[in-house]
């Protein structure tokens, strides 16, 4: 799983056009993340969404809207469960 997140993600870093910093630290905090908690495949993805966010706060500028993150997981979360 953490393989098709990787490159879901790489995409989804091209498509925002970030920095490359962002795309590390956002599978740094996905791989920290899941060594300390078990993660349902069903919520792989919010947990790559959602290190994604932190990792733009810190690097970008500019960074993406939570609702273009829900878009770009064609609304299978909402804004609540990635705040969350």
């Amino acid at each position: 799983m953490r393989a098709i997140l990787v490159s879901w993600l790489i995409e989804v870093h091209l498509k925002y056009q970030l920095q490359p910093e962002t795309l590390f630290i956002t599978i740094n905090l996905v791989d920290r993340y899941t060594q300390q908690c078990h993660v349902p495949r069903s919520e792989f993805q919010l947990v790559g969404v959602t290190a994604m966010l932190i990792a733009c706060k810190y690097e970008e500028i500019y960074v993406p809207k939570i609702e273009d993150f829900v878009d770009i997981t064609d609304n299978t979360y909402s804004k609540e469960q990635i705040l969350k």
